[in-house]
C-alpha cells in the first residue's frame, strides 16, 4: 500500500513539473502554430539566474527560494518575449524557418551556457524541508513534490483566471479557436502572441527554478531533457489546449513513475507508447480540437 501511495503521489508531482513547461508549449502552438524548440533555453536561463539569486540571498532560506522562483518567471518571460519580437514574429506562417531559429537558438543557447557555467552539472542546495518527507498512508514522500503540485495548481488557477476574466485572455481563447476571425475584427493579435510567449516564459523560468531542486543540479542541458516530455505532453493532451495538458501531465507522470516501479524502469519506453497509442487512434489528443486556419 504504501509503495501504490508512494508512486502515485510522486508521479502527480512530476506531472505537476511537467505541466509548468508544457503549459506555455500548449497555448503557443494553439494560438500562433509556432513549435518552439528553444522554449527548453527559457526554463534552462531562469534556473542559472535563480540558483544565483538563491546564492545571493542563502539558499537555506524560504525567502531565497520564493525570490528565486519570482526572479526564474521574470527572466523566462523576459527572454521569451525578446524571442517573439526578434525572431518568431517576422517570420509567422513560415514553419519551417520558425523551427530551424527554434533549434538553433536552443543549440546557440546551450553553448553559451556551458561557456558560462560550464558543462558539469552543479549541485543546488535549498530550504532543509525539501530533502525532508512528510508521512502519508505509510509512504515517506519527499516534500519538493508538495512545492512541485501546489505551484502547478497555483500556476494553472491564474491562468485559467487569465484567460477567462480579462480582456487579453479571451482574445487568445478567441484566436485559438478562429485566428483569422479575430484578425478580422480589427484586433492586433500580435500583442497577444507577444504576451502568450511571455507567459509560456515564465511559466517555463518557474518550472526551471522548481526542477534544479527536484532534480537537485542545475546543467546547461537541464531544459532540453524536460522539454521532451513536455513535448509529449503536449501532444497527448491536445495541442492548445491548457485542460489537456494538465490531464496529460499528470497521465504520463503517473504512467512514467508506475512502470519505472514495478516494470523495471522501463517508464520512458511507456510513455512513448502511449504517444504512439494517441497519434493513431486520436491525433487531436485527449483534449484537443481541431482549429480553424
Amino acid at each position: 500500500m504504501s509503495a501504490l501511495v508512494l508512486t502515485l503521489i510522486t508521479g502527480v508531482g512530476l506531472g505537476a513539473l511537467y505541466f509548468l513547461v508544457a503549459s506555455g508549449l500548449s497555448l503557443i502552438y494553439g494560438l500562433m502554430h509556432v513549435l518552439n524548440f528553444a522554449h527548453g533555453a527559457f526554463l534552462t536561463l531562469a534556473a542559472f539566474i535563480g540558483w544565483r539569486t538563491a546564492q545571493a540571498l542563502g539558499t537555506d532560506s524560504w525567502f531565497a527560494l520564493v525570490v528565486s522562483v519570482a526572479v526564474g518567471a521574470l527572466v523566462g518571460a523576459v527572454f521569451a518575449t525578446l524571442t517573439e519580437l526578434l525572431l518568431i514574429r517576422p517570420l509567422y506562417e513560415r514553419h519551417i524557418e520558425q523551427v530551424l531559429v527554434t533549434v538553433g537558438l536552443s543549440f546557440a543557447a546551450i553553448a553559451l551556457f556551458e561557456g558560462i557555467w560550464g558543462s558539469d552539472p552543479i549541485t543546488v542546495a535549498g530550504p532543509t524541508w525539501l530533502k525532508q518527507t512528510t508521512l502519508v498512508l505509510g509512504a515517506k514522500i519527499p516534500n519538493v513534490y508538495w512545492i512541485l503540485i501546489l505551484t502547478a495548481g497555483l500556476v494553472l488557477t491564474a491562468l485559467v483566471l487569465f484567460l477567462k476574466k480579462t480582456r487579453y485572455g479571451m482574445i487568445i481563447r478567441a484566436g485559438v479557436e478562429n485566428r483569422a476571425m479575430v484578425t478580422a475584427l480589427g484586433i492586433d493579435v500580435r500583442k497577444a502572441f507577444t504576451l502568450v510567449f511571455a507567459i509560456g516564459g515564465a511559466a517555463a523560468g518557474i518550472g526551471g527554478v522548481l526542477a534544479m531542486h527536484y532534480m537537485t543540479f542545475v546543467s546547461a542541458h537541464l531544459g532540453q531533457t524536460l522539454l521532451i516530455f513536455a513535448f509529449i505532453v503536449t501532444v497527448v493532451g491536445g495541442l492548445g489546449s491548457l485542460a489537456g495538458a494538465a490531464v496529460a501531465s499528470v497521465l504520463v507522470a503517473v504512467l512514467q513513475q508506475f512502470a519505472n516501479f514495478y516494470l523495471g524502469g522501463t517508464g520512458d519506453f511507456i510513455v512513448v507508447i502511449l504517444l504512439a497509442v494517441v497519434l493513431l487512434v486520436r491525433p487531436r489528443g485527449l483534449m484537443g480540437r481541431k482549429v480553424a486556419q
